[in-house]
């Protein structure tokens, strides 16, 4: 009887000491691994690329060193498919994803935002000489218009411009590319993203006459985190509001976008 009541006690040790490992936070897990892993799609300048160095660049990369520094651990940045980011919060393969992300109420089914850290207007980039020639959604009836794979253009364009077809591909280099092919009236992209590619064209590009009302597509980013990473959560908010407060994001976003026009990308 004494051994089996020493193995039954022995038995709930253990499951003791499973449900205590199990509960361990996001952000417990940040700080016992010292290093934040954080998925980004680095194509996307200027908030995240490769710079000439092949090292991480752009103000996403900045703001994910930000909050890796108030945490004090390590930054391990993961490069991967945009549409793969979310997945991989969600198994946990990455602790935040970084990636100028939007807020859509279907993303927020499955993940958590963090707060704001910032907001921008949408542009429709097409091949040069064709600025006046897109400039409303009347002269884009029945033509391909472009959008990066599992991104919200994709849903901007199906829903603002729905007498277009919606044409997709997984970067915007390559959407780039089938514009100036002359496949698509062109591509839907942040501004800050569009201006940098127009910028690198060697004007092959440029911005269409052409605007989205503000009701339409007046998109805020934000990082994305797993549903349940309170804590880490609490965190990244705490490091966005002081970046935003005290302008050092604006900082990075302007010297990114500066670098991004200097160097090509």
């Amino acid at each position: 009887m004494k051994k089996i009541l020493a193995l039954i006690l022995a038995l709930v040790l253990c499951a003791s000491m499973v449900c205590v490992a199990s509960a361990e936070t996001a952000l417990e897990k940040v700080l016992a691994a010292g290093k934040l892993v954080v998925g980004t799609e680095a194509t996307y300048p200027p908030y995240e690329y490769l710079d000439d160095n092949a090292n991480f660049a752009g103000c996403d990369i900045w703001l994910a060193q930000q909050i890796a520094d108030a945490l004090g651990v390590k930054l391990e940045v993961v490069d991967q498919a945009f549409d793969g980011i979310i997945p991989a919060v969600q198994a946990g393969g990455v602790d935040i994803g970084i990636a100028a992300f939007t807020c859509t109420p279907e993303r927020a089914e499955v993940i958590d935002f963090s707060d704001l850290y910032e907001t921008s207007a949408q542009l429709l980039i097409v091949k040069a000489a064709n600025g006046e020639k897109y400039v409303d959604k009347e002269s884009l009836k029945g033509l391909k218009v472009g959008a990066q794979l599992g991104t919200i253009q994709s849903g901007l364009v199906e829903s603002a411009l729905p007498d277009s077809e919606l044409f997709e591909l997984d970067t915007y280099p390559n959407l780039a590319l089938e514009t100036v092919n002359g496949n698509i009236a062109g591509f839907v992209v942040d501004y800050a993203v569009g201006m940098s590619m127009v910028n690198s064209s060697d004007g092959a590009l440029e911005v269409a006459n052409f605007e989205f009302s503000a009701e339409e597509a007046s998109f805020g980013k934000a990082c994305v985190l797993a549903k349940g990473s309170d804590d880490l959560l609490a965190k990244v908010n705490e490091v966005i509001a002081k970046v935003a407060s005290d302008g050092s994001y604006q900082a990075a976003y302007d010297a990114a976008v500066a670098a991004t026009g200097e160097t090509g990308e």
